[in-house]
């Protein structure tokens, strides 16, 4: 069905023309720029290119928990003010640090999108709206009844799929995902994170109970069908995927297997080790890189085990293979600096996908920082490091001794953001970086990113690639992956108000434009 016509992003109605006679000038005209007479005066108007209506939507969360800085010195990772020539700004970071732009950031996003991410996060900041739609969303993500199951309801499935899932995900066929990237690279983002949304995942809460080290796995005829059909669903996510873009993978996908194995700390199984390395060899002959998902701590260490080993296979002249890094998690600078000192001993690029952590309500509260500005400081130090490369403590101390990084900067915090980007205009030795949100989440950080972008290509400035993470998959397979969002913005309310607040903005900027007051 052909969308309603609509005044473009950005445009300005003289307030002597009627609106059907705007809206029909705005139709025939189809140019780049729309010449309206407002009394004695010519206004040329330049709107910005526009998103396909389709949306789609996934990096990690914000975090409200965090941890001491002090921290990152004991692994040989250190926060800010111990940097070499570190300069210490107390001020925030300034909007005039990433801008102004113009016209406004959210006004190349379709209407309809606007509304939704509006609609979404009132429903996310919300101490009365959001409790029973939680419990509504893990009902439907792990019920056993068909008359609840999206896929076998039309009726739900029709309704989450014009709403949640429309905000999140990039559609259930390659056909929608298509539309879906295309519309996001039209606006200006420079590709997507892809992921395929089947996963195993335990009801919230219970993720601390699982397997027990029972010795060697065996593949059973269910285990292999599952490890294929993930593997299937993976491959397929890459030929969607273009030259530049991202696959995000999660090692559960696979199946109970997968996980039993991740829990010991084993190797993958044959069957699987063969799918994984099927998928590796696809990504690097495509120009496409593979982001490995950070999961529950229950299994992370066996995550990191295979990550490693296949960084090291396929990371040799051109990064393929990313790990995540949960900067809430007290032990992640330590980890990082281990990986460094292999990627270094060994001789490989080390792929490095920062995010602040994504599972709070599972992750035993220990192993966390103590609170939200301790994480901040650990995920902006850690950065700060990675993108200057230099370590004032540990092995990896000076620029010479420092291996290859690639990285992506994974983050809703638009001060996070906005530091990050400072780095990457004073570093020269700093280039294989890209900034990373989930679709349907932080809609305003991404695109004043694209902002800047548009406005800086003039005067050559260091890019800021701006992609956006988002899941396909039938309504039903990408459940489990909304019912991690819901959870995620119940997490990090401040940034879902601050989300929400944009998206009314951008609808009052509208109006006011529409009918000529802006």
């Amino acid at each position: 069905m052909a969308s309603l016509p609509r005044p473009l992003p950005g445009m300005l109605l003289p307030r002597s023309m009627s609106k059907r006679r705007a809206i029909a000038a705005i139709n025939a005209s189809g140019q780049a720029a729309f010449l309206a007479r407002c009394g004695r005066h010519n206004i040329i108007l330049i709107p910005t290119r526009e998103a396909s209506s389709t949306s789609t939507r996934s990096l990690h969360s914000s975090s409200t928990q965090s941890s001491p800085s002090s921290n990152l010195t004991l692994s040989g990772v250190p926060p800010p003010s111990l940097l070499p020539n570190h300069q210490h700004h107390h001020r925030q970071p300034q909007d005039s640090d990433m801008g102004p732009p113009k016209p406004a950031p959210l006004s190349v996003l379709p209407l309809i999108t606007v509304l939704r991410s509006w609609m979404t996060a009132t429903v996310s900041s919300s101490p009365f709206l959001l409790p029973p739609s939680l419990a509504i969303m893990s009902m439907l993500a792990h019920t056993s009844n068909p008359v609840l199951n999206p896929d076998s309801n039309p009726l739900l499935r029709a309704l989450l799929k014009k709403t949640f899932y429309a905000q999140f995900c990039a559609g259930e066929q390659p056909a929608e995902v298509a539309r879906t990237i295309k519309g996001l690279k039209d606006v200006g983002f420079e590709g997507v994170i892809l992921g395929y949304a089947k996963e195993v995942v335990a009801p919230h809460g219970q993720e601390e109970t699982g397997f027990v080290s029972k010795g060697p796995v065996e593949e059973t005829r269910v285990d292999m069908e599952e490890i294929d059909s993930w593997a299937q669903g993976t491959l397929m996510t890459l030929l969607l995927a273009s030259r530049g873009d991202y696959v995000a993978l999660k090692f559960t996908g696979a199946g109970m297997l997968a996980l039993q194995c991740l829990r010991q700390g084993a190797d993958p199984s044959p069957q699987l080790k063969k799918a994984i390395e099927s998928i590796c060899v696809l990504a690097q002959s495509r120009g496409v890189r593979l982001l490995f998902d950070a999961e529950q701590a229950a299994v992370q260490g066996g995550i990191d085990k295979w990550t490693v080993e296949f960084m090291e296979k396929y990371n040799r002249a051109q990064p393929v293979v990313y790990g995540t890094y949960q900067a809430y998690l007290k032990s992640t600078p330590e980890t990082l600096s281990r990986h460094l000192q292999e990627a270094k001993d060994k001789g490989f690029v080390l792929g490095v996908k920062l995010v602040r952590g994504a599972y709070l309500g599972s992750d035993p509260r220990q192993l966390i920082h103590d609170t939200k500005e301790d994480t901040d400081k650990a995920y902006d130090g850690i950065a700060e490091a990675l993108l200057k490369k230099d370590w004032e403590v540990g092995p990896l101390k000076g620029e010479g001794e420092f291996p290859g990084v690639a990285m992506v900067v994974a983050t809703h915090n638009r001060d996070s953001v906005i530091k990050a980007k400072r780095i990457l205009q004073q570093e020269r030795k700093t280039n294989d970086v890209a900034f990373a949100q989930l679709q349907g989440m932080a809609d305003e950080v991404s695109c004043e990113l694209v902002a800047f972008n548009q406005q800086g290509a003039a005067e050559k400035q260091e890019r800021a690639k701006a992609y956006k993470y988002l899941v396909w998959g039938s309504t039903g397979e990408c459940m489990k992956y909304l019912l991690r969002r819901a959870y995620e913005n119940r997490d990090a309310v401040q940034r879902t108000v601050g989300s929400r607040d944009a998206m009314r903005a951008e609808v009052l900027r509208r109006l006011k434009s529409l009918f000529g007051f802006a």
